[in-house]
């Protein structure tokens, strides 16, 4: 891994004990509710490798809840996470994965609000780190360290030059992109890191492009107000 700055090296501000334990894991569930949308009205957690052995001493279910409820890795709420989302009335539960695992600390997390439902798999990498491996069953890869704008699909010929064409058209430099497709023209995703914070009426014009189904905005940079839900 290449670091690309100092805090990179010595972790975010954050409520411990561990950077890859819990700022991480905060990290983890706050790019799952950016793609849920809103408060999850429940969500099934699933811990591997060194996160299924340790969560509970190193309060990584208590950081992976403070996400879903959108708090920041400092947040003072974090430790008292799981009872907020109990009187928010989220149904939480804690599982041990099964079977492979990219990482010794990842997390899958499939929450559901209303009739959405969203599954990502993310790993904590060191320091605070991130990299998030998978979103409703496709395989990609992004960190979270920027803007990040995931966008539903079919897949058709000339789908991300018309999305790129649109963040272009705004003077929005692409730093990475990830693409998965489950076939030939069947569903899609393509996930796009940029440089700087897009606006509603971006992503609602990108939301707009033919066969696009959905899009989300993935931003951990965004400063937000106190209010949990």
């Amino acid at each position: 891994m290449r670091f690309k700055d100092v805090f990179s090296i010595i972790g975010p501000a954050m409520v411990g004990p561990s950077s890859s334990h819990t700022a991480g894991a905060v990290r983890i569930g706050r790019v799952a509710r950016h793609i849920l949308g809103e408060l999850p009205e429940k969500a099934d957690i699933y811990f591997y490798g060194s996160f299924a052995d340790t969560y509970r001493g190193h309060g990584t279910d208590l950081a992976i809840v403070g996400g879903l409820l959108d708090f920041e890795t400092d947040d003072p709420r974090i430790p008292s996470s799981l009872t907020i989302a109990g009187q928010l009335g989220v149904d939480i539960a804690f599982k041990e994965g099964k079977g492979h695992f990219p990482h010794p600390n990842t997390a899958k997390i499939v929450a559901r609000a209303g009739d959405r439902e969203i599954t990502v798999i993310g790993a904590s990498i060191g320091g605070g780190n991130i990299e998030m491996l998978g979103v409703n069953g496709f395989d990609v890869k992004f960190t979270a360290m920027y803007p990040t704008l995931i966008v539903f699909h079919e897949d058709r010929p000339g789908m991300i030059a018309d999305a790129t064409r649109v963040l272009s058209r705004e003077n929005v430099n692409i730093g990475h992109m990830s693409v998965d497709r489950r076939g030939r023209s069947g569903e899609a995703i393509t996930v796009i890191d940029t440089d700087s914070s897009l606006t509603g009426d971006v992503i609602l014009e990108i939301g707009r492009l033919g066969t696009v189904q959905d899009v989300r905005l993935v931003d951990l940079t965004a400063k937000r107000g106190d209010d949990p839900a």
